[in-house]
């Protein structure tokens, strides 16, 4: 008959000691997994406010929108993330998110989106000769690394005139994009409003 052998004291305390430990670990598990968490998008009531209207959201969707916006949508990838907003009326909202690898990587795109927006009102003209479209650079805020804020007023020769808010801003290897727009001119543009929820994106982000 095999003796059955009792762990020391010793032992015991041993194994406590690693059982500790390894609860002290897994304690710490949910902090760390919170650095690396999704980016958060804005919330409906964070865009500039409708007059006569709520604004409404879909879901984070995983992908590119469709249709792609206007300007930056073919330099958009395919890890981008991104969320519809809309009131009842002709406002209508996008926020596109895209983590990237590197910080480098997130500066790297940040431009390009930024580039693209600067170059997008002579580009409209290019492709349809039916649009008039003007740019104004609203210029710098100062959120995390930087965001940047650019609006374009679009006209057709058969009557449409819409305006176009943009803002593109990054914090550390996330990139994020808004885009506003309404049918109007530049009398019609929220700025500073939209100034505000650019900051909020940013902000939010993690």
């Amino acid at each position: 008959m095999n003796a059955r052998i009792r762990p020391s004291r010793t032992t015991a305390a041993a194994v406590a000691a690693v059982a500790a430990v390894a609860g002290l670990v897994a304690a710490s598990v949910p902090a760390a997994a919170s650095s690396s968490a999704a980016p958060r998008f804005l919330a409906p009531k964070m865009l500039p406010p409708h007059p006569t209207s709520a604004w409404y959201a879909g879901p984070v969707t995983a992908g590119q929108p469709d249709p792609l916006p206007m300007c930056v949508g073919p330099a958009l990838p395919s890890i981008s993330q991104h969320r519809q907003y809309w009131t009842e009326f002709d406002t209508n909202a996008l926020q596109v998110t895209v983590v990237e690898r590197s910080a480098t990587r997130a500066k790297q795109l940040a431009a390009l989106w930024q580039k693209n927006l600067a170059e997008c009102a002579a580009e409209l003209m290019e492709q349809d000769p039916d649009v008039t479209a003007t740019a104004r650079d609203y210029g710098r805020l100062d959120v995390e690394e930087g965001a940047h804020v650019l609006g374009i007023h679009t006209r057709h020769t058969w009557g449409a005139s819409d305006i176009s808010l943009f803002s593109v801003g990054r914090d550390d290897r996330t990139v994020t994009f808004v885009r506003w727009a309404q049918m109007g001119t530049f009398e019609h543009a929220q700025v500073a409003d939209f100034k505000k929820t650019t900051v909020t994106a940013v902000n939010k982000l993690h």
